[in-house]
């Protein structure tokens, strides 16, 4: 009979320090759980943060000004448009116009002759 008391005894020992071992684990994996779900959290207002900081880089002022000053790139217009054949000579796509003649007032030298 002792040798049965002292058998279920060192059963309920082994028992009792499986338990502890099982709830020591436990809580070390829920700790690193929170630690991953803060972990989380943190990256998605990182995210959230970066993706507010790339819309307000790519409005489209501040892509044309940014073209403007560090690319020095201008708007196209017909005068400075080339089109390019396919045996690679060049074509311009407006002949520059005519200059105009010199504005100044207009005076009819016939009319003041008449009277």
């Amino acid at each position: 009979m002792a040798r049965l008391n002292l058998l279920l005894m060192l059963a309920v020992v082994a028992s009792a320090l499986y338990l502890v071992h099982t709830q020591y684990l436990s809580r070390q994996l829920y700790t690193e759980l929170d630690r991953s779900q803060q972990e989380a959290r943190r990256l998605e207002l990182d995210r959230d943060r970066l993706q507010v900081e790339k819309r307000a880089q790519a409005t489209p002022l501040r892509v044309e000004k940014l073209a403007k000053e560090q690319l020095q790139m201008r708007t196209t217009t017909p005068a400075i448009t080339q089109y390019v054949r396919p045996d690679g000579s060049v074509i311009p796509a407006v002949v520059a116009p005519p200059p105009a003649p010199p504005a100044g007032p207009v005076t009819k030298p016939a009319a003041r002759a008449q009277r």
